[in-house]
């Protein structure tokens, strides 16, 4: 792309063979639009709805449940088929409706072009669509227009224009049409409008010299397009163990099916179908509906908290993030200027409050300042808001400003001081300006009161002001001005990030009816000056201590200047040191040199959307798990390349959003750490359940296994372990999903990227259970039989016991190593016993409904085995509570 930010405005015209008194004529403008198209981005192709139903079947897991599905189907079970094929159909449907929202950051892109420009053309101006603009059009700009096209500016008089949805510079940016070099970065280009930016102040005419997918903005759309979208660590993990999981049953059942045949003798149908009873036995069929419904459970408890996610598994990945990547503007502060610091011959005094909103008080020292005793004081903020074009008004959303954001913030000033803008502009009404430009970088107007006296006020750049004071206005009324003195003062506010402006008075005579440049080159009385700075939120400071003691780093990654950042990530204690690294300096590291910069530096600025870009790819190849938080259209491709994007929903663009997995509702960094606290209980949740599974599916399968090895008769059947696996067990496993927050969740570190989600901990758990249970099932199941109980019986008592023995494990596998005897923490679960009442009514039904016995064969249970059947359960848990207690003493934990 030419750098056309470079290179003379008279010769950017010359280029594109346009007159800015004329334009172009219709001839050469339908010429230019054949070959450079219209003036909107391309559309993105979207996979349509079939094809997004048909992705939720994608898994290896769901792979094995269709085969499940298939084996029953053979078996002649229609009604277990049915179950089987209804969970992977609710599945499907969930992550299908969840994924309704699919990303179109390129629409929501589009969305942000103009919908009108006036244009020049054969000498007339024209108002147009904005799409029917073509390179070397001449667009003419006032305040409250979104600039239609990348424009080369040809002239420009006061002109402001807020780019914070491109470079993240919360102040408008004071244009001029000199050119700049060419290496400048976006936020410096000070004579180039950018398709998408808002005029806040003056006017301006450019020649577009990129329309369309030629823009900055068209730019930043193909890095989204490009950018690849990252599968979950807990999809990566579940991929992984589904593939463990199959490999194990798939072999097991061969080996079994071999055994049978060779060492058994056993006929191959026989043996086929006590395989497939295996094979139903060891499969979790009921794992993807719970791993589903514990995400979705994520979703509705974030959602409450302000967090909406838009991909059911982003609610895991935020437990495991360990680099939250942060823009500065709209996330960590305000996104509203703010008067920070005033500076007068009587001293210095910090301004309180938040944002645009007119509260808070003037502090010198530990002195509450009151401007009413303090007439400095009450001149400066007088001053401010008289010279100024901006409004301020409060919304069902809050305070907003009409103008220009630093015009604004001096109007709340005032009326933190008690000023009232209505009474002071009647009062002392305007009778000419100065209207701010680039060349003099200052504004001036022109009053008159009521009590007979005319006077000027000039606000604007402190080194311009200076330069036309004699004096200084303090307690005593005028003195001598210190210049020295006044340029560290402003040296001084600029260090701390604050940006400087200087106000200014002079008495006029009573008959001026105007002002020129004459009338304030000298004779100025300085008043004082304004520091003003986008203030960070309240929330996000916590919010940063918080991440740190959960063992996770906050990088500020800003298109704002250094020194704000700078200040900013001081005031939020975001780093250990006060090192900045700016976008010039990432362009000239390569891939090593920053990634070995990039561990110990947290806070970037002046970057581009690459560089944000690049930043997080490199993060991620260094097995971080990162979030990266945005407002911008500038932030959406690095949102997109995050393994969670997090969009502020308030303040954030369209583009922003569909490029997110998650939106912030309450633009509340706060709302991050919640969600982190979250996802980190999510995961745990599904540990539990995992670990409540997989030893009841492997108890199942080591009784078919001990039959088939000792030529014993099956204790259960699979329709049973089928009724098992989908009723029992599934509605037992859902009250893990509502499992609370553990009290350390946030005082762990972020769990590794690559951590396997079966620990050697966990296997022993498993492994250990699952011989109890089989234990427990092949133990009734003999000794029913040895005391003459038919076969059906048996069964009846050993499916009975290995509920039961669910039930109470339950209880236990709610506090994975920390002992659960405490009656407080057996009922302190709605859910839980919810879920207990729930299956103890459907296994009574099992066992006593006249039509559950032609299901499933099933016999009553009386008085003696029931009691038996439940002291087993006991025992089970018993046994549990004392590895506890043994592993605990073990760490020395007692």
């Amino acid at each position: 792309m030419p750098q056309w930010h470079s290179r003379p405005a008279d010769a950017v015209a010359q280029h594109w063979a346009v007159s800015p008194e004329t334009g172009l004529d219709e001839a050469e403008v339908t010429r230019r639009r054949e070959r450079y198209g219209l003036n909107r981005l391309p559309e993105a192709k979207s996979r349509g709805p079939l094809i997004r139903f048909l992705a939720q079947f994608r898994n290896l897991l769901i792979y094995v449940l269709l085969g499940a599905a298939l084996i029953t189907a053979l078996l002649g079970h229609w009604v277990d088929t049915a179950v089987i094929v209804g969970v992977v159909l609710v599945n499907a449907v969930i992550g299908f409706v969840q994924e309704g929202k699919a990303e179109d950051a390129l629409r929501a892109i589009r969305d942000m072009l103009s919908a009108r420009a006036m244009v020049v053309r054969e000498g007339r101006q024209y108002t147009v669509p904005a799409e029917e603009l073509v390179p070397g059009d001449f667009v003419l700009l006032q305040a409250g227009d979104r600039v239609p096209a990348d424009m080369r500016l040809w002239r420009a008089r006061g002109l402001l224009i807020e780019e914070a949805a491109l470079t993240g510079e919360s102040v408008a940016q004071e244009k001029s049409i000199d050119p700049v070099p060419a290496d400048a970065v976006l936020g410096d280009r000070l004579d180039m409008a950018y398709s998408g930016t808002l005029v806040t102040h003056g006017q301006g005419a450019g020649i577009v010299v990129g329309s369309g997918a030629d823009t900055e903005i068209g730019r930043i759309s193909r890095l989204v397009s490009q950018v690849e979208t990252l599968t979950t660590p807990l999809l990566r993990q579940m991929a992984t163990f589904s593939r463990w999981l199959t490999g194990a049953v798939l072999g097991l059942a061969l080996l079994i099916f071999l055994f049978g045949i060779l060492w058994r003798d056993m006929a191959p149908a026989e043996m086929f179908m006590t395989v497939v009873g295996l094979a139903v036995a060891a499969i979790p069929e009921g794992l993807p509906a719970i791993l589903t419904v514990t995400l979705a459970i994520g979703v509705q408890r974030l959602a409450g908290r302000h967090a909406i996610i838009r991909r059911l598994p982003v609610v895991e990945t935020l437990g495991s993030l360990s680099v939250i990547c942060s823009d500065k503007t709209g996330t960590l502060t305000r996104n509203e200027m703010m008067v920070q610091s005033l500076v007068s011959a009587a001293g210095r005094c910090r301004v309180e409050g938040e944002g645009y909103r007119p509260r808070g008080g003037f502090l010198h020292g530990e002195e509450t300042l009151d401007p009413v005793r303090h007439p400095w004081l009450w001149r400066i903020l007088r001053a401010g808001l008289l010279c100024n074009d901006a409004t301020l008004e409060q919304t069902e959303e809050g305070w907003q400003v009409h103008g220009d954001p630093m015009e604004g913030a001096l109007i709340t000033a005032a009326l933190k001081g008690g000023l009232d803008a209505d009474d002071e502009r009647a009062a002392n009404p305007r009778t000419d300006l100065i209207p701010f430009d680039s060349q003099h970088k200052f504004m001036a107007t022109l009053h008159h009161d009521h009590q007979g006296e005319a006077f000027v006020y000039v606000k604007g750049a402190p080194e311009q002001v200076l330069r036309a004071c004699h004096a200084v206005w303090g307690d005593q009324g005028e003195a001598p001005l210190d210049l020295e003195a006044w340029e560290q003062h402003i040296e001084a506010l600029a260090a701390e990030g604050q940006r400087v402006l200087a106000v200014a008075c002079k008495a006029m005579p009573l008959q001026a009816q105007s002002v020129d440049f004459a009338d304030v080159e000298s004779g100025l009385v300085l008043l004082g000056l304004l520091g003003l700075i986008d203030p960070p939120r309240e929330e996000a400071i916590r919010a940063v201590a918080d991440c740190r003691e959960a063992g996770i780093r906050v990088k500020m990654i800003t298109g704002d200047h250094a020194g704000t950042a700078r200040a900013i990530a001081a005031q939020l204690d975001l780093s250990n040191s006060d090192e900045v690294i700016t976008g010039q300096q990432l362009e000239s590291m390569d891939d090593e040199a920053l990634a070995r910069r990039v561990e110990e530096v947290d806070v970037y600025a002046r970057v581009s959307p690459e560089h944000k870009l690049r930043l997080v790819t490199l993060l991620q190849a260094q097995q971080a798990i990162v979030a990266m938080t945005g407002d911008g259209v500038n932030d959406a491709p690095a949102l997109k390349r995050a393994d969670v994007g997090i969009a502020m929903g308030r303040k954030g663009t369209e583009a922003a959003k569909e490029a997110s997995e998650m939106v912030i509702a309450d633009d509340n960094f706060a709302s991050i750490v919640r969600a982190v606290e979250q996802g980190r209980t999510v995961y745990d949740n599904l540990k539990k359940a995992i670990v409540f599974l997989l030893p009841i599916n492997g108890g199942e399968a080591m009784s078919i296994l001990v039959a088939v090895l000792f030529g014993l008769t099956l204790p259960i059947t699979p329709v049973q372990i089928l009724w098992v696996n989908m009723v029992s067990s599934v509605a037992l496993a859902m009250a893990l999903a509502f499992e609370a927050t553990e009290p350390d969740t946030m005082r762990r570190p972020p769990r590794p990227a690559d951590e396997a989600i079966i620990s050697g901990f966990l296997l022993w758990r498993i492994a250990l259970v699952a011989v109890l249970m089989a234990a427990g099932v092949f133990g009734i199941f003999r000794l029913a039989l040895a005391e003459g109980a038919s076969l059906e019986e048996a069964r009846t008592y050993a499916v009975n016991t290995l509920v039961v023995m669910e039930i109470f494990y339950l209880f236990s596998v709610r506090f994975l190593r920390t002992p659960s005897l405490s009656w407080a923490h057996m009922v302190d679960s709605h859910a839980v016993l919810i879920a207990v009442a729930v299956v103890a009514v459907l296994q009574l039904m099992f066992t006593y409904a006249p039509f559950m016995e032609r299901f499933f064969d099933t016999r009553p249970v009386d008085f003696v085995h029931g009691v038996e059947i439940v002291l087993i359960g006991i025992g089970l848990f018993a046994v549990l509570e004392l590895e506890k207690f043994w592993l605990r003493w073990r760490a020395g934990r007692l």
